[in-house]
């Protein structure tokens, strides 16, 4: 005979409740544990996952050896930048001068590596410049809305259509020896327009997002919506428009050295260029001359590289194409081929020896 059980003293889950606990005790449920809270810090980590890209680790090790170069270029150059050796004029590269000599007998090597401190810093410099006014206009412009985002928006339309390279001449011609932050000024104020503009069009998409407008009826502040919501999400068109930056940077500088608008005391690759140029050295001093043009094709070349990668991590096509190759590869099979494998598949009740054969053809073919 089974005894019937009260469920008076039991709780909702059947376990006994211990004699002489209230009966308004109250049995708590696990707690779940919250989802950790976004911090910029945390989203920006995630946003830097672009340069995972082979495209973009190859193109940062290229730049990082001219960035190292660079920092290290009294250690690395083998003679001073304007150190003459008379012995020596316009010498073919040998092992005392890897690169040969100039007119002057100054080692050419040397002053490749010391002229990638210009580079680099007018480069870097006037990109930072740029990128700052770029972040602060065009999310600005793209966040609040009536006169103010118009009044921004057209003072970036002026700033798109104003030349650079004739506003650098013109400032130059006021220094006696213009000093490389000047110049790389100039070229920041005047190549921050596109990069605003392009953040202006996408933070206007992002301001109606559903986590936008949650932030927003939650009370966030601004800065706070602006810093953690918007930037990690635009991180990688600002990363793009400060690689561009960089680039027209360099371009300009190197320009403005060869055709002569620094003065020459300001030594970077252009400057090179344009001894050699002054001197006769084309086309037969090769040695003069390809070098440094050398040099800024492949910080061109290393910079494209970033630029790729950061596109194929932004475009969603371009990415699920990239992983598709990079899947195919390691398979050993030809992205570029139209029928990249031939397999036989047997037919079921015939005769092991008889088999068909399937071609299975490449999804990354466009017919």
């Amino acid at each position: 005979m089974s005894v019937p059980t009260s469920t008076e003293n039991t709780a909702p889950d059947g376990s006994p409740i211990p004699t002489g606990m209230p009966e308004t005790a109250t049995f708590r449920a696990p707690g779940v544990v919250a989802p950790p809270r976004k911090t910029f810090w945390t989203q920006l980590v995630q946003a830097f996952a672009m340069f995972r890209n082979p495209k973009s680790v190859a193109g940062l090790i290229i730049l990082g050896v001219f960035v190292l170069v660079a920092i290290f270029a009294p250690l690395l150059a083998p003679y001073g930048p304007t150190q003459k050796d008379r012995t020596a004029l316009r010498q073919a590269p040998s092992l005392d001068h890897w690169l040969g000599t100039t007119h002057m007998g100054e080692d050419v090597l040397s002053q490749l590596i010391f002229g990638t401190r210009g580079v680099v810093v007018v480069g870097f410099l006037s990109a930072i410049i740029a990128t700052v006014i770029a972040i602060t206009i065009g999310v600005i412009a793209g966040y609040v809305r009536g006169w103010k985002s118009e009044s921004l928006s057209a003072l970036t339309n002026v700033f798109l259509v104003i030349p650079g390279i004739p506003l650098i001449i013109i400032v130059a011609s006021q220094f006696e020896n213009p000093p490389l932050i000047v110049i790389a000024a100039v070229l920041g104020l005047t190549g921050w327009a596109w990069g605003a503009r392009v953040l202006r069009a996408q933070t206007m998409s992002l301001r109606n997002r559903d986590f936008i407008q949650a932030a927003r009826a939650n009370g966030e502040p601004l800065h706070r919506i602006i810093t953690v919501e918007m930037l990690p999400n635009l991180m990688a068109l600002i990363a793009s428009s400060f690689v561009g930056t960089v680039t027209a940077a360099i371009l300009g500088l190197t320009t403005l050295a060869f055709i002569g608008v620094i003065p020459v005391s300001n030594l970077n690759w252009g400057t090179i260029l344009f001894w050699a140029q002054q001197n006769g050295a084309f086309p037969r001093l090769w040695w003069w001359y390809v070098p440094a043009g050398l040099c800024i094709a492949i910080i061109g070349v290393a910079l494209s590289l970033i630029n790729f990668g950061i596109d194929e991590y932004v475009n969603p096509r371009l990415r699920s194409a990239g992983e598709r190759a990079r899947a195919m590869k390691k398979k050993g099979l030809d992205v570029n081929a139209p029928v990249t494998a031939v397999r036989e598949v047997p037919v079921a009740g015939a005769d092991p020896a008889t088999s068909q054969t399937t071609q299975i053809q490449n999804p990354n073919t466009q017919k």
